[in-house]
Protein backbone atom coordinates (compact mmCIF):
# COMPACT_ATOMS: atom_id res chain seq x y z
CA UNK A 1 0.00 0.00 0.00
CA UNK A 2 1.37 3.22 -0.82
CA UNK A 3 0.28 6.32 0.91
CA UNK A 4 1.84 9.65 0.26
CA UNK A 5 3.66 11.63 2.68
CA UNK A 6 4.40 15.13 2.30
CA UNK A 7 5.97 17.72 4.19
CA UNK A 8 3.16 20.53 5.17
CA UNK A 9 6.29 23.01 4.23
CA UNK A 10 6.53 21.74 0.69
CA UNK A 11 2.76 22.16 0.67
CA UNK A 12 3.06 25.29 1.76
CA UNK A 13 5.67 26.65 -1.21
CA UNK A 14 3.62 25.12 -3.58
CA UNK A 15 0.92 27.11 -2.77
CA UNK A 16 3.13 29.86 -3.02
CA UNK A 17 4.63 29.45 -6.25
CA UNK A 18 1.45 28.61 -7.41
CA UNK A 19 0.01 32.08 -6.24
CA UNK A 20 3.16 33.64 -7.42
CA UNK A 21 2.76 32.38 -10.80
CA UNK A 22 -0.78 33.55 -11.43
CA UNK A 23 0.15 36.45 -10.50
CA UNK A 24 2.67 37.34 -12.59
CA UNK A 25 0.60 35.70 -15.73
CA UNK A 26 -2.16 38.73 -14.83
CA UNK A 27 0.45 41.39 -14.17
CA UNK A 28 2.25 40.22 -17.43
CA UNK A 29 -1.22 40.06 -19.06
CA UNK A 30 -1.78 44.09 -17.62
CA UNK A 31 1.93 44.99 -18.34
CA UNK A 32 0.91 44.20 -21.72
CA UNK A 33 -2.16 46.30 -22.30
CA UNK A 34 -0.48 48.70 -20.75
CA UNK A 35 2.12 49.14 -23.17
CA UNK A 36 -0.41 49.91 -25.67
CA UNK A 37 -1.56 52.41 -24.41
CA UNK A 38 1.81 54.01 -23.62
CA UNK A 39 2.65 53.37 -27.80
CA UNK A 40 -0.68 54.96 -28.10
CA UNK A 41 -0.06 57.92 -25.89
CA UNK A 42 3.96 58.33 -27.55
CA UNK A 43 1.61 59.14 -31.15
CA UNK A 44 -0.58 61.01 -29.01
CA UNK A 45 1.63 62.91 -27.74
CA UNK A 46 4.21 63.34 -31.08
CA UNK A 47 1.07 64.36 -33.20
CA UNK A 48 -0.66 66.94 -30.34
CA UNK A 49 3.09 68.54 -29.48
CA UNK A 50 2.36 72.20 -28.59
CA UNK A 51 5.39 73.47 -29.10
CA UNK A 52 4.33 77.26 -27.99
CA UNK A 53 4.33 75.78 -24.24
CA UNK A 54 6.70 77.47 -21.78
CA UNK A 55 9.88 75.68 -20.52
CA UNK A 56 8.45 73.75 -17.17
CA UNK A 57 4.74 73.76 -18.23
CA UNK A 58 2.82 70.23 -18.41
CA UNK A 59 3.33 68.69 -21.99
CA UNK A 60 2.17 66.30 -23.90
CA UNK A 61 4.54 63.69 -22.64
CA UNK A 62 3.50 63.94 -19.27
CA UNK A 63 0.89 61.25 -19.31
CA UNK A 64 2.95 58.96 -21.52
CA UNK A 65 5.79 59.53 -19.19
CA UNK A 66 4.11 58.73 -15.97
CA UNK A 67 2.68 55.33 -17.03
CA UNK A 68 6.45 54.29 -18.25
CA UNK A 69 7.32 55.15 -14.70
CA UNK A 70 4.52 53.08 -13.25
CA UNK A 71 5.66 50.26 -15.99
CA UNK A 72 8.76 50.82 -14.28
CA UNK A 73 7.69 49.89 -11.12
CA UNK A 74 5.48 47.20 -12.44
CA UNK A 75 8.71 45.30 -13.96
CA UNK A 76 10.33 44.87 -10.66
CA UNK A 77 7.39 43.57 -9.27
CA UNK A 78 7.31 41.41 -12.24
CA UNK A 79 11.04 40.40 -11.51
CA UNK A 80 9.85 39.63 -7.70
CA UNK A 81 7.27 36.96 -8.89
CA UNK A 82 9.03 35.61 -11.26
CA UNK A 83 11.65 34.42 -8.70
CA UNK A 84 8.99 33.49 -6.32
CA UNK A 85 7.03 31.44 -9.51
CA UNK A 86 10.43 30.29 -10.88
CA UNK A 87 8.75 29.99 -14.51
CA UNK A 88 12.37 29.07 -16.50
CA UNK A 89 15.89 30.69 -16.82
CA UNK A 90 14.48 32.09 -20.01
CA UNK A 91 11.80 33.76 -18.93
CA UNK A 92 13.70 34.91 -15.36
CA UNK A 93 16.48 36.31 -18.10
CA UNK A 94 13.47 38.44 -20.11
CA UNK A 95 12.06 39.76 -16.40
CA UNK A 96 15.79 40.78 -15.35
CA UNK A 97 16.16 42.42 -18.94
CA UNK A 98 12.79 44.24 -18.38
CA UNK A 99 13.79 46.03 -15.28
CA UNK A 100 16.73 47.14 -16.84
CA UNK A 101 15.10 48.39 -20.10
CA UNK A 102 12.12 49.74 -18.33
CA UNK A 103 14.09 51.54 -15.01
CA UNK A 104 17.63 52.46 -16.62
CA UNK A 105 17.27 52.18 -20.59
CA UNK A 106 14.29 54.49 -21.42
CA UNK A 107 15.03 57.15 -19.00
CA UNK A 108 18.67 57.14 -20.26
CA UNK A 109 17.50 56.92 -23.92
CA UNK A 110 14.71 59.67 -23.17
CA UNK A 111 17.52 62.14 -21.60
CA UNK A 112 20.10 61.28 -24.89
CA UNK A 113 17.28 62.04 -27.56
CA UNK A 114 17.04 65.77 -26.22
CA UNK A 115 20.29 66.68 -27.93
CA UNK A 116 20.29 63.92 -30.78
CA UNK A 117 17.48 62.49 -32.18
CA UNK A 118 18.69 59.17 -33.11
CA UNK A 119 17.97 58.26 -29.20
CA UNK A 120 14.42 59.61 -29.71
CA UNK A 121 14.53 56.49 -32.02
CA UNK A 122 16.13 53.77 -30.10
CA UNK A 123 13.93 55.36 -27.24
CA UNK A 124 11.03 54.05 -29.64
CA UNK A 125 12.84 50.71 -30.81
CA UNK A 126 13.25 49.97 -26.79
CA UNK A 127 9.83 50.05 -26.76
CA UNK A 128 8.94 47.85 -29.00
CA UNK A 129 11.60 45.65 -27.60
CA UNK A 130 9.77 45.97 -24.27
CA UNK A 131 6.68 44.63 -25.61
CA UNK A 132 8.80 41.83 -27.34
CA UNK A 133 10.12 40.66 -24.21
CA UNK A 134 7.14 41.00 -21.83
CA UNK A 135 5.16 38.90 -24.88
CA UNK A 136 6.99 36.32 -25.08
CA UNK A 137 7.36 36.04 -21.41
CA UNK A 138 3.59 36.09 -21.15
CA UNK A 139 3.66 32.67 -23.51
CA UNK A 140 5.79 31.26 -21.75
CA UNK A 141 3.94 31.80 -18.57
CA UNK A 142 0.75 30.59 -20.16
CA UNK A 143 2.11 27.39 -21.64
CA UNK A 144 3.52 26.60 -18.47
Amino acid sequence: MATSVRNPDQATTSVVRRAAHTGYRWLLLAFLLAVAVQIFLAGLGTFSFDTGKAAGASHAFSVHQDLGFALGGASILLLVLALAARPGKLALWLAVALVVQTNLLQSLLDGLADNTALFGGLHALDGVAIAASAGVQYALARRR
